[in-house]
């Protein structure tokens, strides 16, 4: 009994403290009240792509909108081949074709949110990795409509985190705040990344566990992401996001 209470006391202090502080200070901040409102333009990071005919690949995540936009964050993918003048976007959504290509800008603010960059590759490496980035967005499962739930997935997160799985040459995995990027596809209870260097189980995304070179030491609770990067020194805070290098 004594185990038990000690336990609960530790979800409470490391996963539900966060939150409800995420919560309540996401509730008085003022913030756009519809879609409609938001702004979805873009965030001016990226450089035009007609200037640099490098082939360049980029992962952004923003806050979400609504109250989840507390404790969520939506992630996507940006590629651009070697001489293109265009850049290629791909999210998954909840709304119209599930894996929207260009439906934003590259850079575009996600309800009027600044997005922040999780990993960029550019040149022979970008050029090379991005035929893998192709085939794991054409071999997600949850691709059709319909084909969406936001919690706890499969939804943008965790079509983002299957592309990082099976592309592990990007060295990167999602912030602790991109609720739904431990839920595997097809129901799996446990996956290695395609590099042997990540493994990852879980519940259906309710509960479960991540370690190894990029993920360091995760332990996942409701979707909610607590845990330690050893590699690149960081503590990772549920909902709050990661501190550190």
């Amino acid at each position: 009994m004594k185990f038990l209470r000690r336990l609960l006391l530790a979800l409470l202090f490391i996963y539900l403290l966060p939150a409800l502080s995420s919560a309540g200070w996401w509730y008085v901040k003022e913030r756009p009240g519809s879609w409609r409102e938001a702004d979805w333009s873009s965030a001016k990071i990226l450089p035009s792509p007609t200037g640099d005919k490098a082939a360049a690949i980029y992962v952004f995540s923003a806050t979400t909108g609504g109250m989840k936009g507390a404790i969520a964050s939506h992630s996507w993918i940006v590629i651009k081949g070697e001489g293109d003048t265009t850049y290629n976007r791909y999210d998954k959504v909840g709304w119209g074709s599930p894996i929207r290509r260009n439906g934003y800008p590259a850079d575009a603010r996600w309800y009027s949110n600044a997005p922040h960059l999780v990993v960029s590759v550019k040149g022979e490496e970008a050029a090379r990795l991005i035929p893998k980035i192709e085939t794991a967005i054409r071999s997600y499962p949850y691709s059709k409509p319909g084909a969406y739930r936001i919690w706890p997935g499969p939804n943008s997160n965790s079509f983002v985190a299957h592309v990082l799985r099976s592309v592990p040459e990007l060295g990167a995995v999602l912030p602790p705040d991109a609720v739904g990027r431990d839920y595997l596809p097809e129901g799996k209870l446990f996956a290695i990344d395609a590099d042997g260097l990540d493994m990852h189980a879980t519940l259906y995304g309710l509960l479960g566990i991540s370690a190894g070179m990029r993920s360091g030491l995760e332990v996942h609770v409701l979707g909610l992401v607590a845990g330690i990067d050893i590699m690149r020194p960081a503590v990772k805070i549920p909902a709050l996001g990661r501190f550190g290098v």
